[in-house]
């Protein structure tokens, strides 16, 4: 619930809704509207049954003289939904009902266009149709031209790598690369291009807003056991960050290591108890290893993690694991960290 409200609340900006247009949303009319004149649509414009869903967003936008309607459907699910477009179509219906309640129609009286937006940042990839009419099975003598149609944009955040997004300078970008994070460094190198580009006065709500976001949903989930101070602005989250650094990154690696190993296991028992026990456990160790080689990587560099690689291998004590993961943040530079992975 918290980050589903914590989304909403970041969203219902206008700079994060523009910096989504311009940066994910890959479709001619994005060049073609004033991103200026994007507003919230109020709910006394929308039907009852969609105003009584908290969790979604609806912007309009100035289209050659007339307004475009953007449907932000900000819902978040652990698996993908086979019927999102299905879904979607009955929004999109209610919307048109309130628009032509309360009048808000073309001179000729017609609707106006609506984009329904998926925004979604599950684990899994999104693999299923993003138009309705694929799920509607082909019928003879006619009937195709009865098959609805609606097709909705989808933006899966987790498809976009840190290569891809580290050198836009955007709001939704950044906000991308935190979700993706690995270890609070990863964080701290966010935070501090935010805290430069939210800077001005005029920014203070989204400040807040990415504030509340990192305190109530991201830090909470990558580091359960901690009590998150109640800080009020994202300098104090970079100086929370950085006074914390060591302490927590040992933490947030081995709560990334317990997730590694519970996933494991959780996939093998699906494939049979007592096979599946063993496989998961090998799953989980995978993880582990493929985690220590992201953390050598970001602290040594690209070098180092490929000379640490065939030095993992076979590795299956958790704890050895563990201790080299301990060895990535206290050794001063990437040979004397490898002398002592070849140590043991």
């Amino acid at each position: 619930m918290d980050h589903d409200h914590s989304y909403k609340l970041l969203f219902s900006h206008r700079e994060m809704m523009a910096d989504l247009l311009q940066g994910f949303v890959a479709a001619e009319w994005v060049d073609t509207v004033d991103l200026t004149t994007l507003e919230r649509v109020q709910s006394s414009q929308v039907s009852d049954d969609l105003r009584d869903r908290e969790d979604d967003i609806i912007w309009r936008v100035r289209w050659q003289g007339g307004w475009l309607y953007i449907y932000l459907l900000v819902e978040f699910q652990s698996t993908v939904y086979r019927y999102m477009a299905v879904r979607l179509m009955t929004y999109v219906g209610l919307l048109y009902e309130g628009l032509i309640r309360s009048r808000q129609l073309s001179p000729a009286g017609d609707l106006p266009p609506v984009v329904p937006i998926v925004l979604y940042n599950g684990r899994d990839r999104w693999t299923v149709a993003q138009d309705i009419a694929t799920l509607v099975t082909e019928a003879p003598g006619g009937l195709a031209a009865y098959r609805p149609q609606l097709r909705y944009v989808l933006i899966d955040a987790g498809r976009y790598t840190e290569s891809a997004l580290a050198p836009l300078r955007n709001l939704v970008a950044a906000l991308f690369r935190l979700e993706n994070s690995r270890t609070p460094e990863d964080v701290q190198r966010v935070l501090a291009v935010l805290v430069v580009w939210l800077r001005d006065p005029a920014q203070d709500s989204l400040r807040r807003a990415f504030t509340i976001w990192l305190r109530r949903v991201l830090l909470p989930a990558r580091l359960p056991t901690v009590s998150i101070p109640e800080v009020q602005d994202l300098g104090e989250v970079q100086s929370m960050l950085a006074e914390r650094v060591i302490e927590w990154t040992e933490q947030w690696k081995a709560e990334g290591l317990r997730q590694g190993r519970q996933e494991g296991r959780q996939e093998g028992l699906q494939q049979g108890l007592q096979q599946g026990l063993q496989q998961g456990l090998q799953q989980g160790l995978a993880a582990e290893r493929a985690l220590l080689l992201r953390q050598t990587q970001r602290r040594f560099g690209e070098a180092c993690a490929q000379a640490l690689a065939p030095l993992l291998e076979g590795m299956d004590n958790p704890e050895q694991l563990a201790e080299i993961g301990e060895w990535i943040i206290t050794a001063d530079t990437g040979e004397v960290f490898l002398a002592r992975v070849r140590g043991v």
